[in-house]
């Protein structure tokens, strides 16, 4: 049963890949060019997940604990992750399915995330992750803390998302030039149009449904995870331990082969080494990345997808310091060096 996370990860690394769905550059454009797609198609996805995993649920499929919240390790942690997922050039998942795509940046970011991953979750920094996580809130459930049933927030956030649906596909069309098809039918269709972000959320929805009950069938109580099961691939690498594979490891490197697959059947792939400071920045924000998403106990998917589908305190307070750590690095990296570089050239002419 575990060979179904690799089918799993395959889908998801090839919807991924093909939609171009990066949270990185969502985030990034909300606060730079006032484009909020790519957020209203991660609002799409949760939706379409939220119903279809409490539908399994209520058919009794499996039950779900939200358990306790850890407010300050979340806050701290989501901040870190997506100060440096700007750094690194994609959170975990982009990271993953950009590899696949032969992106040797990827790579290295992707060892740094693995690395910090599995010290903070089972090497010398476990302390200090036990010790933030340890001030905890008695409940992590909206809907209990409300004292409301989950369809409620479920039938709201649906609403709120057929809204903005409507209002997007009503706005008037800008044609946009591309070049003739070269090929035709489902092969123009899988690898060569453009999909679009609303219709690719939709496949991830269903993808992250589809996890539940094939992850639960191994034992894993989870949908998509994508920080843990980095950090137990070199944890077995390095001790041998089987007890580190489980459901999870497979589902990440399906992200990889699946994305393979579909960069290489569009004619996306191929290796692309990094300079020396994109290299450089890209191990160092991958292990920040690491840290961040293990002490806030998800990244942009574990918690940004899924645990805001559960409707839990902890998925949607990590979504809002995602992307408040994204306009932070946003703003450092590209608006003040834009400033600094228009007061030198005013600078210049003036002398």
């Amino acid at each position: 049963m575990l060979i179904t996370g690799l089918f799993c990860g395959a889908l998801l690394g090839f919807v991924m890949q093909r939609g171009r769905f990066c949270l990185t550059g969502g985030f990034r454009d909300m606060y730079l060019t006032k484009d909020n797609r790519m957020f209203y198609a991660l609002l799409i996805a949760i939706a379409v997940q939220s119903v279809g995993v409490y539908t399994l649920i209520e058919l009794g499929v499996f039950e779900f604990n939200a358990g306790t919240l850890p407010l300050v390790a979340i806050i701290i942690g989501s901040f870190i992750f997506c100060i440096f997922f700007v750094l690194a050039g994609g959170c975990a998942t982009g990271t993953w399915y950009r590899a696949g795509e032969g992106l040797i940046g990827s790579w290295i970011a992707l060892a740094g995330y693995m690395l910090m991953a599995a010290i903070m979750k089972t090497g010398v920094l476990v302390p200090l992750n036990n010790k933030i996580s340890s001030s905890q809130l008695p409940s992590n459930s909206i809907p209990e803390t409300l004292g409301i049933n989950v369809w409620i927030l479920i039938g709201i956030l649906v609403a709120v998302v057929g809204w903005i649906v409507y209002k997007e596909v009503t706005k008037p069309k800008v044609f946009i030039p591309s070049l003739k098809p070269k090929r035709t039918g489902l092969a123009h269709i899988l690898f060569e149009k453009r999909w679009h972000p609303f219709v690719t959320a939709v496949l991830i929805g269903a993808i992250a449904v589809l996890a539940w009950p094939l992850s639960v069938a191994t034992g894993r109580i989870g949908g998509l995870g994508i920080t843990t099961p980095s950090a137990n691939i070199l944890q077995y690498l390095t001790t041998g331990d089987t007890a580190f594979i489980n459901w999870g490891v497979f589902l990440v490197l399906g992200i990889f082969i699946g994305s393979f697959i579909a960069a290489k059947a569009s004619r996306e792939f191929r290796f692309r080494m990094p300079d020396v400071k994109t290299g450089i920045n890209s191990f160092v924000g991958g292990n920040l990345m690491g840290f961040g998403a293990s002490l806030a106990g998800g990244c942009s998917i574990g918690n940004g997808l899924v645990m805001t589908a559960m409707m839990t305190w902890q998925g949607w307070i990590a979504l809002v310091f995602m992307i408040l750590g994204t306009w932070t690095a946003v703003y450092f990296v590209f608006v003040r060096g834009r400033r600094k570089n228009k007061a030198m050239k005013a600078s210049v002419k003036t002398a």
